[in-house]
């Protein structure tokens, strides 16, 4: 039991810290808005500035990097189910803890019932054996009378 109890924790707590390290490593906002796409690469243009040839590039909107409003609302949506995941977990492990101290409880119990129930079990055997000595003395002195 003790061992099925820790293997669970175990398993628990290393889907959890891989899910996490996961989501860590491979998160990069990609931009799904087709609205804000980047549709070409950005554009170069060379012109020659007291013989030095300069080049300027066009920047992104601030927009297009992030993602976009769709973006950022369904990263949105994705920490909120996260968090009611987590608030159901912890409600999970709660009710767990509370069924295995009721199961702790009956198990003591249960225990302790059956060293009761052994010790009578052992002391009707003593007086049975107590009997069968009293009969067989008693049937040796009526014997030998």
């Amino acid at each position: 039991m003790k061992l099925s109890k820790i293997f669970a924790s175990f398993l628990c707590l290393s889907v959890m810290s891989v899910g996490i390290a996961m989501a860590e490593a491979s998160f990069t906002p990609l931009n799904f808005d087709e609205s804000n796409a980047v549709k070409a690469p950005a554009t170069t243009t060379s012109r020659t500035v007291s013989g030095v040839q300069a080049k300027s590039t066009d920047l992104l909107d601030p927009a297009q990097v992030t993602g976009g409003n769709k973006m950022q609302s369904a990263i949105t949506q994705i920490d909120n189910a996260q968090m009611e995941v987590r608030n159901n977990l912890m409600n999970y492990q709660s009710k767990f803890a509370e069924i295995d101290s009721k199961y702790q409880t009956t198990k003591a119990e249960r225990a302790a019932m059956r060293k009761q129930i052994r010790q009578a079990e052992k002391k009707i055997k003593n007086l049975d054996k107590a009997k069968k000595s009293i009969r067989k003395n008693f049937e040796r002195k009526s014997n030998t009378l």
